[in-house]
């Protein structure tokens, strides 16, 4: 009978301000100096970079001895093999599990968060402390999952991009987005500043703005529902386009379809990070949906 696998805990963080500004400025001094000639004062960042140091010195301690261990930052995310068994654990703001759940298939993540002052904690509701226990209930395969939809963007080509918040589908520089947009039965040809397509999780940010920025009558999907909503920013009528397919709510198992009219300036990016951007030119066609893959964050 073979072995059972040495449980393995990836923790995914990202330098806090006060690293951030140490590395750019060579030392504390100079940060400090620094921000003293704009009439700022250094030690509100450092107090909240030794909380999260503490915070993270207790999660590392929490991992038991034995347990293999891999402590990564989110720019590495993109070249990190994530196995099927792994306890990914993020430690910081919410963006982070949104930045580590497109690289995930199915694995348990934990969300802890080092300042919760600062951080609202939708995504990250534990705090460091909790963490023994629920690395113990995540290993053993136990504990209450909220399994949050997430968008995925299939290209023509084969190429995917997944996302936990949002997809956008314009140009790269957020001038005029020419494309058409099939939407069941209809189709139309827009020039736009861009489509955000997004889950009940991303319901809460962007979409949430265009959401009531237009006073839509539109109910905005819930985390876990497995329907998507997109939006039309600021498209504008002409002779050869209109105005009418502008929002939707997308149901589980079908898709809105985009074919560029851009030539090499259109991108499809998700959650925001746009260095993750796939070209999107001319005659190419992406359709979006809800993802197979699903976040799966322990509750408790």
């Amino acid at each position: 009978m073979a072995a059972a696998r040495v449980p393995r805990v990836v923790l995914v963080t990202r330098p806090t301000d006060f690293e951030r500004l140490v590395a750019r400025h060579g030392t504390r001094a100079q940060a400090a100096f620094f921000l003293e000639t704009r009439g700022q004062s250094i030690e509100e960042v450092e107090a909240r970079h030794q909380a999260f140091a503490a915070g993270l010195e207790s999660v590392l301690n929490s991992i038991p001895i034995g347990w293999r261990r891999n402590r990564i930052d989110r720019t590495d995310l993109d070249r990190f093999l994530f196995e099927p068994e792994d306890v990914v654990v993020a430690l910081g703001q919410d963006g982070l599990v949104a930045n580590v759940a497109k690289y995930l298939s199915g694995q348990a993540v934990i969300g802890l968060n080092p300042a919760p002052d600062l951080f609202e904690g939708v995504l990250v509701p534990h705090p460091p402390r909790a963490a023994p226990e629920l690395l113990r209930i995540a290993v053993a395969g136990r504990g209450t999952y909220e399994e949050r939809t997430m968008v995925e963007g299939v290209l023509d080509d084969g190429q995917k991009l997944l996302a936990l918040n949002e997809i956008f589908v314009g140009h790269r520089t957020h001038q005029s987005s020419r494309y058409r947009l099939a939407w069941g039965e209809e189709t139309e040809r827009h020039p736009s500043s861009g489509v955000i397509t997004a889950t009940g999780t991303g319901s809460t940010g962007w979409a949430r703005s265009i959401h009531h920025e237009r006073a839509s009558a539109l109910k905005l999907p819930s985390p876990t529902s497995g329907q998507l909503v997109f939006f039309v920013r600021e498209a504008w009528p002409s002779v050869a386009t209109g105005t009418s397919l502008t929002q939707g709510i997308i149901p589980a198992g079908r898709s809105v379809d985009i074919v560029s009219e851009m030539d090499d300036d259109g991108v499809l990016f998700g959650d925001g990070i746009e260095t993750d951007r796939i070209e999107f030119s001319w005659g190419r066609k992406v359709s979006l949906h809800a993802a197979p893959t699903r976040l799966r964050l322990l509750r408790g």
